[in-house]
């Protein structure tokens, strides 16, 4: 068995160091070894590097919110209300409408669309923005009218921030009266039902920028009196309020009648962080709710007070607003003796009271709660007038910002934005938005809102500012939020129900503990989570190929914050040859005319140049980009020096394999039989040469190294599988591998052979570049069986 094994293996081996030219690739990096400085990464200097770059751009996006805060909040200081304003604008769902005879709709006269490659090929008006109005609004409300008619000014300065940053995407104004301006404009389709339910006033980027964090007690009446209709609208009510609050906020829900009833029992006496999977745990149990006996508003109130203050002194919870939301038919009394207690002369709690029912015989009672305690008061009769109802809590909760003039910019964690679906599927996103108020002198105490603006950031521009050819074969970036929730990482993967294009809605929020699961004790999260700058050690087992494989390494992490974001920055690097960087020089000359081979690719998702910069440039591949960018025929472009110069280096260095190939190709004696189909060569810069020894119809595996077989090539956050597994073999052995999948039998009759070309031969060494060759499954085993007949 000890013979054959070695025949076989011999053979195999020599077969796939001859096919693939490794050797004469070994030889050629030696050959260059004298003009080669090798670098120790220094990972602190790399992170506080990405982080800066990152906060330029994060800058540059708050920049362009702000000069839409003041453009509003002028135009609404120029403006006089009139009531019978009349104003033909563009409403999102009704544009390019015609009627029976062909005429244009009321508020839907022509609106040019234009598919556009910066928004995915939608349909778009890159000159004007368009009004959503929610469905259960009136069109021509006259507070919506005056509000789209000042707003329009807003116009000009969409297209100007454009201009000046065109990666920008969807810039926008969510006005406090329910309107919803976007640049560009677009078409609004309605559901199935012919609703659009869409309220921005009802969305995160909204919340977060009106209002500040808060601590939030509900507290529902299940008297008897609350039977039927009145629970009904109660329980929405209470789900209503849960929806605008979010991972900032704290809160609890209490029921009282004779008795207090927590309606989680488990959490009496505290509040619990408003994630969504808490909102959902307590939305289930409130279905439990019914009602009976008699309401003792003063023992809940006691209550409340008690754990807000208890909650505030121990410095737990968000530690700014609180408040204390009542939902009842009505109160016999006034409770005076608890307020004069508890909330005054301070007032620190605010109190909105939930008049439930017709009845406006107790109304008097609540409202004089409500107004003596800084809160509002509204009276909700049917179920289609919670949702506004609820709204005005959020108004009332943001005067204190308005009266500074507090603008704050708030980024929201990431979310999935369902307008702008890639190829592969929806897109992440992060929202930079930020209130704007009226700053007319006569409203000034009162502290009006008029709504938030703000503009999305695709996660993917993230992955733009870090070059992956920094951080070695398994390293990568990560970013978290204030909460511990990942902005980006590459274990990040979407979650899609099977078969269906439907991320998880609970998706935004999934915690760094979740993909860095070593880290039992959290250390690392939670000192990015407190925005500190540090170092972390800890052995990892990282999965590859779709969690078949595993391999096993010791990262060190590096961490730093985001200035002017609550995000944190971390960068793993994998220790051994990922600590190791190196440059090596040849002439321009030289690399441009070894890049020029057809067979020579770039990683596609990296920026050797940014081609986003000016729209002229989309177009460009980032080999076109480069040669533009050194030839100086494109003085705008902005390039990675860096990367470009490796990149020449190692299409100097690795050119001759080509000739090698060639030869093997023409040579008829052999691989007379075709058994071995591709020979490809990686480097660390993400270019690739690829030669075929069939033609390309005669492939086994037709998707081998194309786009469309994402475990093998060079993204934006990995290097292909078969040079990550290369890596992390003995230098000079190659890894083979059988690619198997769940599916139809047929796609596994490939074996693939790869080997990792380094340096230098002592550990220091960094990886270069990986080579290898795919043969048929049948060629493989039929030498497996020459072998043991001998």
């Amino acid at each position: 068995v000890k013979l054959w094994a070695s025949a076989f293996g011999g053979e195999i081996k020599s077969i796939a160091a001859k096919y693939s030219g490794s050797q004469l690739l070994q030889k050629k990096y030696k050959e260059y070894e004298k003009d080669v400085a090798i670098e120790e990464i220094d990972g602190l200097q790399l992170v506080k590097k990405l982080a800066k770059n990152m906060e330029e751009m994060f800058h540059k996006k708050s920049e362009a919110v702000r000069r839409l805060v003041e453009a509003a909040e002028d135009a609404y200081l120029k403006h006089e209300f009139d009531a019978d304003l009349q104003y033909e604008y563009f409403n999102a769902v009704l544009i390019n409408e015609r009627d029976e005879e062909g005429n244009y709709l009321e508020l839907g006269k022509e609106f040019i669309l234009v598919p556009n490659d910066h928004f995915n090929n939608l349909p778009v008006n890159i000159s004007l923005s368009d009004v959503q109005v929610p469905t259960n609004m009136y069109n021509k409300d006259p507070a919506i009218v005056n509000g789209v008619y000042w707003s329009e000014s807003l116009n000009k300065v969409f297209v100007d921030n454009f201009d000046r940053d065109p990666s920008l995407i969807w810039q926008y104004f969510g006005s406090a009266k329910g309107f919803f301006r976007q640049y560009p404009g677009i078409k609004w389709e309605p559901d199935e039902n012919g609703v659009i339910a869409f309220d921005c006033r009802n969305r995160k980027w909204y919340i977060q920028a009106a209002t500040s964090p808060k601590d939030v007690v509900i507290l529902v009446d299940v008297s008897g009196s609350m039977k039927g209709l009145r629970l009904t609208i109660a329980k929405q009510t209470v789900s209503s309020i849960l929806d605008t609050l979010g991972d900032d906020d704290f809160f609890n829900i209490i029921a009282y009648n004779e008795e207090l009833h927590y309606v989680e029992p488990c959490l009496n006496g505290t509040l619990v962080q408003a994630d969504r999977a808490n909102k959902e745990h307590f939305r289930e149990h409130l279905d439990k709710l019914f009602a009976k006996g008699i309401g003792m508003l003063d023992i809940a109130l006691n209550e409340a007070f008690n754990m807000l203050n208890e909650f505030n002194h121990t410095g737990q919870g968000s530690i700014c607003s609180q408040a204390i939301m009542l939902i009842t038919d009505g109160a016999v009394d006034t409770y005076d003796t608890i307020f004069a207690k508890y909330n005054w002369p301070d007032r620190k709690v605010r109190i909105f009271t939930y008049l439930i029912g017709r009845e406006a015989a107790f109304a008097d009672n609540l409202k004089w709660m409500a107004c003596a305690n800084k809160g509002f008061f509204t009276q909700i009769s049917t179920l289609a007038d919670v949702q506004e109802n609820v709204m005005e809590y959020l108004h009332v909760l943001s005067r204190p910002k308005v009266i500074d003039q507090e603008h704050d910019v708030v980024w929201t964690e990431a979310y999935i934005d369902s307008t702008l679906a890639d190829d592969q599927g929806l897109v992440l996103m992060t929202t930079v938005a930020m209130p704007v108020f009226s700053k007319q002198n006569e409203t000034r105490s009162k502290g009006i809102l008029l709504g938030v603006v703000g503009t999305d950031v695709p996660v993917k521009e993230l992955l733009k500012t870090i070059p992956k050819y920094k951080l070695g074969i398994h390293g990568y970036a990560f970013a978290i939020t204030n909460n511990g929730y990942i902005l980006t990482h590459p274990e990040l993967r979407p979650l899609y129900e099977e078969g269906k294009k439907r991320r998880k809605p609970n998706y935004s929020s999934v915690d760094l503990s979740e993909v860095e699961w070593e880290d039992r004790d959290d250390v690392l999260r939670n000192a990015m989570v407190n925005r500190k700058t540090g170092k972390f050690s800890m052995e990892v087992k990282k999965t590859v190929d779709k969690g078949k494989r595993v391999l096993v390494m010791t990262n060190d992490y590096y961490y730093t914050d985001i200035k002017g974001t609550p995000f944190s920055l971390g960068v793993a690097l994998s220790r051994g040859h990922g600590k190791y960087f190196f440059r090596g020089n040849v002439t321009v000359e030289e690399g441009l005319h070894d890049l020029e081979h057809p067979d020579v690719s770039l990683a596609d998702e990296w920026s050797y140049c940014n081609t986003d910069l000016h729209p002229e440039h989309r177009q460009m591949t980032q080999l076109e980009a480069i040669k533009r960018y050194l030839t100086g025929k494109e003085p705008l472009l902005q390039c990675d020096k860096e990367l470009i110069q490796e990149v020449l280096f190692d299409a100097v260095v690795s050119a001759p394999i080509e000739a090698y190939w060639t030869s093997l190709a023409l040579n008829k004696s052999e691989n007379s039989d075709k058994g071995v189909e591709v020979a490809f060569l990686g480097t660390r810069t993400g270019l690739s040469r690829i030669n075929l020894f069939v033609g390309p119809e005669q492939l086994t595996n037709q998707d081998f190294l194309t786009a469309e077989d994402k475990e093998n090539i060079f993204n934006a956050d990995h290097f292909p599988l078969w040079y990550r597994r290369a890596a992390e073999q003995i230098p000079g052995s190659f890894v083979y591998s059988i690619p198997f999948s769940t599916e139809t039998a047929n796609k596994s009759n490939v074996v693939t052979a790869s080997t990792a070309i380094q340096l230098l031969d002592d550990r220091k060494s960094p990886v270069v570049a990986a080579v290898g060759i795919q043969m048929k499954l049948e060629f493989f085993q039929r030498k497996f069986w020459t072998a043991s007949r001998q």
